[in-house]
């Protein structure tokens, strides 16, 4: 199969999934093999969100949206211009998925196939109806895939590579396990927000999406915050006010309950708004429903501190303080170049 014969597969894709990316579900006529999936995948949407809780239809349909766009013809060749990409001898790549969010190994799903290799999917539970309903469209889009793509639910075995994502225990188990095969094991990251003062109320509600989409349980979710001293907090809550109806839902409302709750017994300083609570701390991680935060009186002793820890940071989101930054309310939607943890999968995958 030639590259340009697998773009245009997933640019197929990106069509079909271009009908679910809306408040209105819309069959379009210019969808190719539409009569045989597009209702079966609307069922597919169906088990995921009864399946899983922290899967609405709103975050399902923003994760199909993104994925709708980024598979555009123009998306993938600006992507995959700089690479080499000739006639590849196809290994069986195994992904280890992740389930935080809706389909969230779909890039390393694609990197595996559009680089010209074979892919063997152990997704997570909390994530496991889409893909494999894609899979089969991408099949009779293009039957060249047939036989490239298995997913399993037992131990990965059989395989030449490895891509696999899981917690910081997960993952040193990954790398004990697969020692003796190439591969990119990523752990627990989160995201950073820096704050100078001077941000107008635009750019804190675009924040906002960056904290609250997906409830906050992606690795590119801002969980925590750095802000000058002195600073109040007063236009921050104004800016994120409009989030308050996610306290409606239940999962949300009992883990900002439970955490509410555990601050005040220990007498932990926080402020909150009757739907979300911040709290200083020092760690990167905060738990639902919290954002933590940390002073600082100096960017270049800040900007120090974070290459420091550069390793549990996803994105750091900023206006004109860091050269990799990125904007604010941008967080959840990357660039098919923009690779988690900076490891460029494509190279990787062109390299075993």
């Amino acid at each position: 199969m030639q590259l340009q014969e697998r773009i245009n597969a997933f640019v197929k894709l990106g069509d079909f999934l271009r009908q679910f990316s809306n408040e209105v579900i819309q069959k379009a006529d210019n969808v190719e093999h539409n009569d045989l999936f597009f209702d079966g995948f609307k069922h597919q949407l169906k088990l995921t969100e009864e399946h899983n809780g922290w899967f609405t239809k709103e975050n399902i349909r923003f994760a199909l949206a993104s994925w709708s766009e980024a598979l555009s013809s123009k998306n993938l060749n600006t992507w995959l211009k700089p690479y080499n990409i000739t006639e590849v001898n196809p290994k069986q790549v195994a992904i280890i998925m992740a389930g935080n969010i809706p389909l969230v190994g779909f890039h390393d799903f694609l990197s595996v196939l559009i680089s010209g290799h074979n892919v063997l999917v152990k997704q997570s539970s909390n994530d496991k109806h889409l893909l494999p309903f894609l899979a089969k469209y991408l099949e009779l889009v293009e039957p060249q895939f047939k036989g490239n793509m298995t997913f399993t639910e037992a131990k990965v075995e059989n395989f030449d590579a490895v891509i696999a994502t899981g917690s910081n225990n997960t993952a040193r188990y990954f790398e004990y396990y697969f020692k003796d095969k190439p591969s990119i094991i990523r752990n627990n990251r989160n995201s950073v927000a820096v704050l100078t003062g001077n941000e107008t109320n635009e750019a804190l509600k675009n924040l906002s999406e960056d904290i609250f989409r997906y409830y906050g349980l992606g690795c590119r979710n801002v969980s925590k915050l750095f802000v000058p001293k002195g600073y109040k907090f007063d236009a921050f809550f104004e800016a994120i006010y409009h989030w308050n109806p996610i306290i409606n839902k239940a999962k949300y409302a009992n883990n900002y309950d439970y955490n509410k709750a555990v601050y005040l017994m220990s007498e932990f300083d926080m402020l909150e708004n009757g739907f979300f609570m911040i709290k200083e701390d020092e760690s990167y991680a905060s738990p639902i429903a919290t954002l933590f935060y940390e002073y600082y009186d100096n960017s270049e002793h800040l900007k120090t501190k974070l290459a420091a820890d550069k390793d549990q940071i996803q994105c750091i989101v900023s206006n004109g303080f860091t050269e990799n930054e990125i904007a604010f309310g941008a967080t959840q939607k990357p660039q098919l170049w923009d690779y988690a943890d900076d490891e460029d999968s494509i190279e990787f995958l062109l390299a075993i």
